[in-house]
């Protein structure tokens, strides 16, 4: 596939990039400063952007098979870009015509699981309170994603590691795996590229974790 990788400079995005180039896709990541972009190989090309516009990003998603966004805050005094870099590249994809688009948001966005105990309801509440700026910005970009014109996936993951890919995640359609609280970037990054052309996934939120 003909790929492009917005935050392509952090966490889960150079994962994506990584990983999806060693599956033999052509990647763009899009990044803000190509110093920061480790990530190397056959394939890759860096498409230097600071998400202004949506015009500004048009090449970057000009004729590729799907978009991927490891987009969001590093931080609460970020709260509001997932939202406000999402509706950039929603409007460069539709000016393009790319549909297939899969976006990082976090679990306790999506629905609690109606099997979690006591202690990951409490958690759950603990999180989101300290958070709660961060998940209203997210759960606006999901609503953003909601309104548009392509075939989208949200990936809810619970706490994010450093740590090696394993493979051995677990996935749930429209809701989240019980008592799922970590899960590592490398794994995010290798369910987003899974759920690639997965059907079942279109238009649904994902939770994803161990």
């Amino acid at each position: 596939m003909n790929l492009t990788v917005f935050g392509a400079t952090g966490g889960i995005g150079q994962e994506i990039v990584r990983q999806a180039l060693a599956a033999g896709h052509q990647v763009t990541a899009v990044v803000r400063d190509p110093a920061r972009l480790t990530v190397t190989g056959q394939g890759l090309e860096v498409f230097r952007a600071d998400l202004a516009s949506p015009e500004a990003v048009r090449p970057a998603v000009a004729g590729r098979d799907a978009v991927l966004s490891g987009l969001g805050a590093r931080s609460r005094k970020d709260a509001g870009v997932a939202t406000r870099l999402t509706r950039t590249v929603l409007g460069a994809m539709e000016a393009e015509g790319v549909r297939r688009l899969l976006v990082v948001s976090a679990g306790p966005v999506g629905p609690e699981p109606a099997d979690a105990g006591a202690v990951d309801r409490t958690a759950r509440k603990v999180i989101s309170a300290l958070l709660k700026d961060v998940y209203a910005d997210l759960r606006e970009m999901e609503a953003e994603l909601a309104r548009s014109a392509t075939d989208w996936t949200v990936v809810r993951p619970p706490r994010l590691q450093n740590k090696p890919l394993t493979g051995t995640y677990r996935t749930v359609i429209g809701g989240f795996p019980p008592h799922g609280r970590f899960i590592a970037r490398a794994d995010v990054a290798h369910a987003m590229l899974t759920m690639l052309d997965d059907p079942a996934t279109v238009k649904q939120g994902v939770g994803v974790a161990y």
